[in-house]
């Protein structure tokens, strides 16, 4: 009861902000006659695989294993929710899955509702997305659900006394495809042996993506003989270091792509004492003269990278830490600001130094200037890196065979 009442009042809050918040009014927009349209859309015989993730960055987790599910079974729908417009807006249109929506909010009656509608035969949650009313209404009707690439940690609210009544619904789970050894063991001192480490799917989306042939003429064209700092999923603190690196390095370029293109002037007014250009206003000799530029467009960072020397991933002086592993994949040497200890393959290749936290540009220009002095241990921090996105793919096929097999 406190749970819906909490949703309710959460939801009010979003409508609220919706007056004054362009992401809050897409969050309700996108809702509007939502239960109509799923109606429209199923008829009770489709029984999709329903897989929801909160976001864009869920989504990638969400998409080998989605791939994997409509290539060995051609008949199966796949349904694909989404929480937030950051994921939704971006993917409404891709054509891998049969439907995508948003994912009405987490009441009893919205719950009940859309799995009627619905029907799902399972329903497979990425990492985080932890839904009473919706694991009641799935467990009640004896339809399995599943976490993948879910990742625990102690401090959670699961693992505190007063939230014991929780672990009750994450008991109902058919099963958890944990990322490491510590969360095993967290679910297990819960009372919830239906566990197993299965790793991180996010490496078989970003391994599949690097191993596609494909040229960007735009990043060959800029790059031209220089070397190449990729900096992706930026905010201003991570601009600001940077402008004060590149104002000290000579012979390379530098491509930004902002977490958040809507800034794209600011971004501009942060570099501006260096020759910059936008993407989307970019001809061929702005770019050969430019020695900055801003991606103002969503969707190609991922590729972006395999053109870098050095990649700087954004987030970690403010929200958080974004996704490395789009540029790990490559085989580059990754730096990023202090706030990571939440992600486990930045943990992971810091320990083994194919990644470096840093607090100020003078840090990250110091190791700089360590590669070009000593490129034997550039080339061994490239292959940390390499070497650790390879150890770990093909989370996605243990989690289907676990899956279609039970």
């Amino acid at each position: 009861m406190l749970f819906s009442i909490g949703i309710i009042l959460y939801t009010l809050g979003i409508c609220i902000a919706a007056l004054f918040n362009e992401k809050a009014r897409l969050w309700v927009k996108g809702r509007m006659g939502q239960f109509d349209k799923l109606a429209e859309a199923f008829h009770g015989d489709e029984h999709p695989v329903w897989v929801h993730s909160a976001s864009m960055g869920e989504y990638e987790q969400a998409r080998p294993l989605i791939e994997k599910i409509k290539r060995e079974n051609p008949d199966i729908k796949v349904l694909v929710t989404f929480y937030s417009p950051s994921g939704y807006e971006i993917r409404k249109n891709d054509t891998l899955p049969d439907y995508i929506f948003y994912l009405p909010s987490d009441t009893k009656r919205h719950a009940k509702r859309f799995v009627q509608i619905v029907r799902p035969r399972m329903a497979i949650f990425i990492k985080y997305e932890f839904w009473y009313n919706y694991m009641n209404q799935l467990h009640s009707r004896n339809i399995p659900f599943y976490y993948v690439s879910a990742i625990f940690r102690s401090n959670q609210y699961f693992f505190k006394p007063f939230c014991k009544w929780f672990d009750k619904q994450l008991s109902k789970a058919s099963g958890f495809f944990v990322q490491n050894k510590e969360s095993e063991e967290l679910l297990r001192s819960i009372g919830i042996p239906q566990v197993e480490i299965c790793g991180d799917t996010r490496f078989d989306r970003v391994y599949a993506i690097a191993t596609q042939p494909y040229t960007l003429d735009f990043a060959e064209q800029f790059k031209q003989d220089s070397k190449l700092i990729v900096a992706g999923s930026t905010w201003g603190p991570d601009e600001n270091l940077l402008a004060q690196l590149f104002s000290k390095l000579q012979g390379y370029k530098l491509i930004v792509a902002p977490h958040e293109i809507s800034r794209k002037a600011e971004v501009q007014k942060t570099f501006s004492g260096f020759k910059t250009v936008l993407f989307t206003e970019a001809t061929d000799e702005t770019l050969e003269s430019a020695e900055v530029l801003i991606v103002d467009t969503i969707g190609m960072l991922s590729k972006i990278y395999k053109y870098s020397d050095i990649s700087y991933i954004g987030g970690a002086f403010k929200t958080g830490l974004h996704n490395i592993l789009e540029a790990a994949v490559f085989g580059v040497p990754l730096f990023f600001g202090p706030r990571y200890s939440r992600f486990n393959e930045a943990v992971m290749l810091v320990e083994r130094k194919g990644a470096f936290s840093i607090r100020s540009s003078e840090e990250m220009y110091d190791i700089i200037r360590h590669f070009e002095e000593e490129p034997e241990t550039y080339k061994a921090t490239c292959d940390i890196c390499r070497q650790y996105v390879a150890e770990n793919i093909g989370a996605c096929d243990r989690i289907y065979n676990r899956i279609f097999s039970t």
